[in-house]
């Protein structure tokens, strides 16, 4: 089985996925009155398990409701301790470096990938194991925040393979990368 590891991200005009002090009110900025999923189903239908970092992870679990996720979830994490009780059969806690994690992953059978979470995706990028990204922008310039992309060691060149525009204003590009 091949292995993808994909980014599926909303971010504002500027490059940002959360505010300075990682605030997300501005991603329901837009009426989504029929409640579009923007395509998240359709790539949880794709994916075997979840990959994000602590801070995604503590974000989330935070949100009020059930635990969002019917796929297994990796926290990557040298510093959590446990994982809340109601979680333990939902979720691990893995580190190392993104190519040993990854190899951990796919030893339990798990091939294709959710990638989430802003450092955890800047690791990936850096160590050139992202083979899609589908990138959703909000019509909002947040000025500063926690950007998307950092610094590479080397350029990555990703091929398009469509657009849509959702809810006649978010912009949601799908890439493959080249290898």
């Amino acid at each position: 089985m091949k292995n993808r590891n994909i980014v599926f991200v909303a971010k504002s005009l500027d490059g940002y996925i959360a505010g300075i002090n990682g605030e997300l009110d501005w991603l329901n900025l837009i009426p989504n009155p029929e409640n579009n999923d923007m395509g998240y189903n359709s790539l949880m239908d794709e994916v075997d398990a979840i990959v994000m970092g602590r801070t995604t992870f503590e974000t989330v679990s935070g949100f009020d409701g059930e635990w969002p996720y019917k796929k297994h979830v990796f926290v990557l994490s040298g510093s959590l301790g446990e994982i809340p009780k109601k979680l333990i059969e939902k979720v691990s806690i893995l580190n190392g470096t993104p190519k040993e994690i990854l190899s951990k992953i796919y030893k339990k059978g798990h091939h294709s990938l959710y990638i989430d979470g802003g450092k955890t995706v800047q690791h990936f990028l850096k160590e050139d194991l992202i083979d899609e990204l589908r990138i959703s922008t909000i019509p909002i310039l947040l000025g500063d925040g926690i950007s998307l992309f950092g610094q590479l060691p080397k350029s990555l060149q990703f091929k398009h393979l469509n657009t849509v525009v959702l809810l006649n204003q978010i912009v949601q590009s799908h890439y493959k990368r080249n290898k």
